[in-house]
């Protein structure tokens, strides 16, 4: 009796298992061994995680900073606050590499302290940076508390629903970069859960973003409306995140293309003509948005016409060599050209990548 028992409990459990993507994590797999040696990024990572180990983490209730200028308060504190991610970042590299629990305490004390007080606003350009938490959470979760683990685990998933919920309840800038920021959120949140349910709404939200953001040229939505490439990567980032994802659970999304035939890597060639500096492009010269033209005009150069920098390309064709090798070398070479190597978590979550 007490065999059939066990033999039931692990056909139940092998016929639920195909309803979890393998691990629950979102890029960095927790199987993945320390580096044998790092690279400068790395490095870097390291020294200010050595350099921030006494310092606490601060939280807010809520971010904002989408659509406000300098010397607004909320802006300002939100600034500050979201400091906090890249150096939880920094301490779960730093234990990955090391194996020295006083990163991972850090790194796990951060995590949670984020978890207990926000509120999710499900506004993705002021939540954006919480990918560097996401993977973070890859990087430690196998040895962090079972408490934490709890905490975290239910935290993403909040996350993954939220924004899923949200891009399925009605058309709010369902077409522009804003849409590919709530896609990354929620492809690697749903990713961390585990959930295939939610990874599956995830990939159609990607899909649908593939066919309304990208045009059949290469362009997209946001260069037409914003006349920046500082637009094409902000949205061509986030949707490679999401391809990340995907490719680190063994999904292929980077090869869907559109019934138009729209697609991320056509779109990819289309910019990498301006990356290789076959074409230039003044920037902002011709926006629709009139808060571009209030943020050059509040001292923000950045958003005044000026000529486009391919050394702004460098972390987007890392993540595009990632996940396809013909973007290899002109990953390789906006690199050195500008001396910018790819983020650091790349080279300890994806080592066989450039």
């Amino acid at each position: 009796m007490r065999t059939t028992l066990i033999c039931a409990a692990l056909l139940t459990t092998l016929t639920a298992a195909p309803a979890l993507a393998a691990g629950g994590f979102a890029i960095c797999a927790p199987a993945k061994a320390p580096l044998s040696q790092t690279t400068p990024a790395v490095q870097a990572a390291m020294e200010r995680a050595r350099a921030n180990l006494a310092r606490p983490p601060a939280p807010l209730a809520r971010l904002h900073t989408e659509g406000t200028l300098p010397g607004h308060g909320i802006r300002d504190i939100s600034i500050k606050a979201k400091a906090d991610h890249p150096i939880t970042l920094d301490f779960a590299l730093a234990w990955r590499v090391t194996g020295d629990r006083a990163y991972l305490d850090q790194a796990g004390r951060y995590l949670s302290a984020w978890a207990d007080i926000y509120e999710m606003s499900f506004n993705p350009i002021d939540e954006t940076g919480f990918d560097a938490l996401i993977l973070s959470y890859d990087l430690t979760k196998a040895d962090l508390p079972t408490a934490t683990r709890t905490q975290m685990d239910a935290f993403w998933r909040r996350m993954a629903v939220g924004y899923l919920d949200a891009m399925d309840a009605g058309p709010k800038n369902a077409h522009t970069n804003w849409q590919s920021h709530r896609i990354k959120l929620a492809s690697m949140s749903a990713f961390a859960t585990g959930d295939a349910a939610l990874i599956a709404r995830a990939r159609k939200a990607y899909e649908a973003q593939v066919a309304a953001n990208l045009n059949t040229d290469g362009t997209t939505f946001d260069f037409h409306e914003r006349d920046a490439l500082h637009y094409v990567t902000y949205n061509f980032d986030p949707l490679l995140m999401a391809n990340l994802a995907a490719k680190a659970n063994g999904q292929d999304w980077f090869s869907y293309k559109a019934q138009s035939g729209s697609s991320l890597p056509r779109s990819l060639d289309w910019f990498a003509a301006y990356a290789r500096g076959d074409k230039t492009h003044i920037e902002f010269a011709n926006s629709k948005i009139q808060f571009d033209r209030d943020r050059a005009a509040s001292g923000q150069s950045e958003y005044a016409p000026h000529p486009w920098k391919p050394s702004a390309a460098v972390n987007t064709f890392a993540y595009a060599a990632a996940l396809s090798p013909e973007y290899a070398a002109l990953s390789r070479r906006l690199s050195e050209q500008y001396s910018r190597p790819a983020p650091a978590w790349m080279s300890v979550c994806l080592p066989s990548k450039p």
